[in-house]
């Protein structure tokens, strides 16, 4: 989105906050509108529509390497966040880890494991990806994506729902591909391959199910399509209990490190995990992807990314990709939470952590 007029979206809708902001402007005087929330798509910083368009970094010679790593920390460290990264440029094996073992709160960056192991089910003959599934009423999830927008009935192809799942992050999509999957052969395949920390823990309707259930357990019996209805608690306490859930490694959508998620990454970008084929497809899907306000934020034309993130804002915003640039290609993960500072500010770090990687290692 910001490419050519260089404008800035955020938009937030908590569980907590119930905050929409939605603003944005730049020389082509484009207004651009979009809905997001939770687990998906959260922007850029809200300007008025006459305000002078945020500048880049200034662009640095190349960064030393003995310096990188102490740069890229004191970005980390500047946020009031739980927060850690792993990077790998992959024609040099030259590495970056910072906390890159200790378990994070993955949020929706848990869907790429569902992206993989779907395109392994296709391989397999027991996912037909021109399949279309309708979707019914009981189907549809709140907060990130498009499809709970649509009246009942519409028939996406499984592929439409793995994209959506990736480039909006649609939550309707991913429980849709949950079902169809199981978690179980998600996880036995994440176990065989020697992941000891990634899993993919629980449904997007059964988290927000959760939201509720810490408000008062008796809704613990609430239908999914109940829990939609409802949406998200609005009472004064909402919020503290939500900061609370995203720092409760029990209620975790999915569970990662940012170095088991930089190795799936590379897995991916290897065709470690399917056919070439197949992992050119997966590329493909995570290039299109829509936010473009963390890691794409400030590389302009000296990178493109292909990347997905993961959102509980303003507690968590993550973003996992590939950096391809001059002398990359560069594996980037970079997970925060229980952030309690400014979440454009924290967008903002992980795009000049970006530029960090890109300049040191091109």
């Amino acid at each position: 989105m910001r490419r050519f007029d260089r404008a800035h979206l955020t938009v937030w809708n908590s569980p907590g906050s119930r905050r929409l902001l939605a603003v944005c402007s730049g020389p082509s005087r484009l207004l651009l509108v979009l809905t997001a929330s939770i687990l998906g798509v959260a922007g850029c910083e809200p300007s008025p529509p006459d305000a002078a368009p945020e500048a880049d970094p200034p662009q640095e010679a190349v960064v030393a390497p003995e310096e990188l790593e102490s740069r890229i920390r004191a970005q980390l460290d500047a946020l009031d966040a739980r927060t850690a990264l792993y990077a790998k440029n992959l024609p040099t094996g030259r590495e970056v880890a910072i906390r890159a073992d200790e378990p994070m709160n993955t949020l929706s960056v848990i869907k790429l494991t569902a992206l993989v192991q779907a395109y392994r089910e296709a391989e397999a003959g027991r996912l037909e990806l021109d399949a279309r599934h309708p979707i019914l009423p009981e189907d549809l999830r709140r907060g990130s994506g498009i499809l709970q927008t649509f009246d009942p009935g519409l028939e996406p192809t499984f592929r439409d729902l793995l994209t959506q799942m990736i480039i909006t992050s649609d939550n309707t999509a991913t429980d849709i591909v949950a079902e169809r999957l199981g978690l179980d052969r998600v996880n036995a395949f994440l176990e065989s391959e020697g992941f000891q920390e990634t899993r993919f823990r629980m449904t997007t309707g059964d988290l927000f199910r959760e939201v509720w259930v810490q408000a008062d357990p008796a809704h613990a019996d609430l239908s999914h399509r109940e829990v939609y209805e409802r949406g998200f608690p609005g009472d004064p306490e909402a919020s503290a209990r939500t900061f609370a859930l995203e720092g409760d490694s029990t209620l975790w959508l999915g569970r990662s490190t940012a170095r088991e998620t930089g190795r799936l990454l590379e897995g991916i970008h290897e065709g470690t995990w399917t056919s070439r084929e197949n992992s050119e497809e997966m590329l493909a899907i995570l290039r299109r992807q829509l936010s473009s306000s963390r890691l794409p934020r400030y590389v302009g034309f000296e990178a493109s990314v292909a990347h997905k993130t993961g959102d509980w804002p303003p507690f968590g915003g993550s973003d996992v990709g590939i950096l391809f640039h001059e002398g990359g290609p560069t594996v980037v993960a970079i997970y925060t939470g229980q952030n309690r500072g400014d979440f454009v500010e924290l967008e903002r770090k992980l795009g000049r952590i970006a530029v960090e990687l890109v300049q040191g290692w091109r």
